[in-house]
C-alpha cells in the first residue's frame, strides 16, 4: 500500500495486534474484564476487534476493485473466487489443525466427526471463514453497485435480518436459545462442525450472523472509497498546508458519519441489542461508527500531523502481513502443544502435563506480584512481542504474504 495511506496500515496491523493479545491469554481463567468478550449482550473493547478487522478488510477492498473493475468480469470472478476459497481453506486447516490430539496417553487423529461421538467434530466456520465469506458478497456487491446503491442495499440487509431475527425466533429471539440461527447451523453444517464454547452447540461464527457481518466490510469499502477519492487531490502526501478543504471534507465527513452511525446503533438496540455473538445489525451500525471514528483520528494524526513514531511503526509491521501472522498466532500454540513434559498429578490423582508455552506462563508469567490477571497478561503481551518480531523480519526482508 502506498505510502499516502500508510493510516490504513497502521488501523490494520492495531486491529491484527489485538485480535492476537485478546485470542492468547495466559490462561482463560483470568482475563482483566476489557479483554474478555460480553457474556452476551454488550459490547466490550474486545468485541470492536472482529468487526474492525472486517472494517479494514472493506478499506483495503476500495483500492482493488476498481482495477477488477477495469480488468473484466472474467479477472474479478477468478480473483475474488480464488481468494475466498484459499481464505475459507485456510481457516479450516486452521480448526483441523495439527490433525493428531492427546487423549490421555495417546496420540489419536482428529477424525472429521469422532466416530465414539456423532456431536463431536472438526468446526467448519471460524473467523477466517467469515472473513472469506463476507469478502466475497462484500465484492460483489462493491463490483456491481454504485456507493448510494450500496447504503440502500446496506439498509435493507440490517433490517432484512433483524426481521428474521423477530420472527423466526423462539421466545427471547434475541437469545441464546431463542436465535432462529443456531436451528440453521444445526440442519445445514451439523452439530458436530459448530462451536460449543458456550455450553450448546451455537456457532458465534455461522451462517446467519455472517449476513450482517458482509453489511460490516461494505461499509469499510465506502469508507476507503472517499479516502481514495479524496486522495486523488493529492493532500495525503503532499506537503500542502493543513487548512485546505480537502483536510476539512474528509476529517468531517468522517467525525460526522462516525458520529451519526454510532447513536443510530445505540438507538436502535434499544430494540435490538447490540450482541457480537449473534452480530446483530444495531452491532454493525455501533461498531462501524467506532471504526469510522478510530481511522479519522489516525488519519488527523498520521496524515496530516504527521506523527510517525514508535507506536505506528509497531503496529505497521502487523498490517503488512496481517492475514499469516493471525494464523501462525493459532498454529504455533497448537503445534506446540503436541509437545509435552510431566508435571507431577491433580489431588484426584490425574496425571498433568505443560507444554513450552504453559510451562512459561505457570512458571514465570504467573509467578509475578500482583492479581492472577496481571499474570495473564504478562503472557498475552509476550507472545503478542514473538509475533511482532517475525512480522518486523518479515518486514525488514520485504517479504510480504498475501492471498
Amino acid at each position: 500500500m502506498k505510502q499516502r495511506y500508510y493510516s490504513l496500515d497502521v488501523f490494520r496491523g492495531a486491529t491484527v495486534a489485538l485480535m492476537i493479545l485478546v485470542n492468547n491469554p495466559g490462561t482463560w481463567g483470568y482475563m482483566f474484564a476489557p479483554l474478555k468478550h460480553a457474556a452476551w449482550h454488550g459490547c466490550t473493547p474486545t468485541d470492536l476487534v472482529f468487526p474492525f478487522f472486517l472494517f479494514a478488510v472493506g478499506n483495503a477492498m476500495a483500492f482493488v476493485i476498481p482495477r477488477l473493475q477495469d480488468a473484466g468480469q472474467a479477472v474479478f470472478w477468478r480473483k475474488v473466487i480464488k481468494r475466498t476459497l484459499l481464505i475459507f481453506a485456510i481457516g479450516l486447516f486452521l480448526n483441523w489443525w495439527p490433525f493428531v490430539q492427546w487423549v490421555g496417553d495417546d496420540l489419536r487423529f482428529r477424525e472429521w466427526v469422532d466416530s465414539g461421538n456423532g456431536e463431536r467434530g472438526v468446526r467448519i466456520f471460524g473467523v477466517l471463514q467469515r472473513i472469506a465469506v463476507s469478502y466475497f458478497f462484500a465484492s460483489i456487491l462493491v463490483y456491481f453497485f454504485k456507493p448510494k446503491s450500496l447504503v440502500y442495499l446496506s439498509a435493507l440487509i440490517l433490517l432484512g435480518y433483524w426481521g428474521l431475527c423477530a420472527f423466526l425466533g423462539e421466545g427471547d429471539p434475541y437469545s441464546l436459545e431463542g436465535w432462529f440461527g443456531t436451528a440453521v447451523d444445526k440442519r445445514v453444517l451439523g452439530v458436530a462442525h459448530m462451536y460449543k464454547g458456550e455450553g450448546v452447540p451455537f456457532d458465534p461464527e455461522g451462517l446467519m450472523s455472517t449476513i450482517p457481518a458482509i453489511v460490516q466490510v461494505v461499509f469499510g469499502c465506502l469508507a476507503g472509497t472517499f479516502i481514495r477519492k479524496q486522495g486523488q487531490v493529492d493532500w495525503l502526501w503532499a506537503k500542502a498546508p493543513k487548512t485546505t478543504e480537502a483536510h476539512f471534507k474528509l476529517l468531517a465527513a468522517f467525525m460526522m458519519t462516525g458520529f451519526i452511525l454510532l447513536v443510530l446503533g445505540w438507538s436502535w438496540s434499544l430494540g435490538f441489542p447490540i450482541n457480537k455473538k449473534i452480530w446483530t445489525s444495531s452491532y454493525v451500525l455501533y461498531t462501524t461508527g467506532l471504526g469510522i471514528l478510530s481511522l479519522g483520528v489516525m488519519i488527523w494524526f498520521i496524515e496530516v500531523q504527521e506523527i510517525k513514531n514508535t507506536l505506528t511503526r509497531f503496529f505497521d509491521v502487523f498490517g503488512k502481513n496481517p492475514l499469516f501472522i493471525f494464523v501462525l498466532s493459532g498454529l504455533l500454540p497448537r503445534f506446540l502443544g503436541l509437545f509435552r513434559v510431566s508435571d507431577g498429578v491433580s489431588p484426584e490423582g490425574v496425571p498433568q502435563y505443560l507444554t513450552a508455552l504453559s510451562w512459561f506462563y505457570k512458571y514465570v508469567c504467573a509467578k509475578i506480584p500482583g492479581p492472577p490477571e496481571l499474570g495473564s497478561f504478562v503472557y498475552s503481551l509476550c507472545f503478542l512481542g514473538i509475533m511482532w518480531g517475525i512480522c518486523y523480519i518479515l518486514d525488514k526482508k520485504k517479504i510480504y504474504i498475501k492471498v
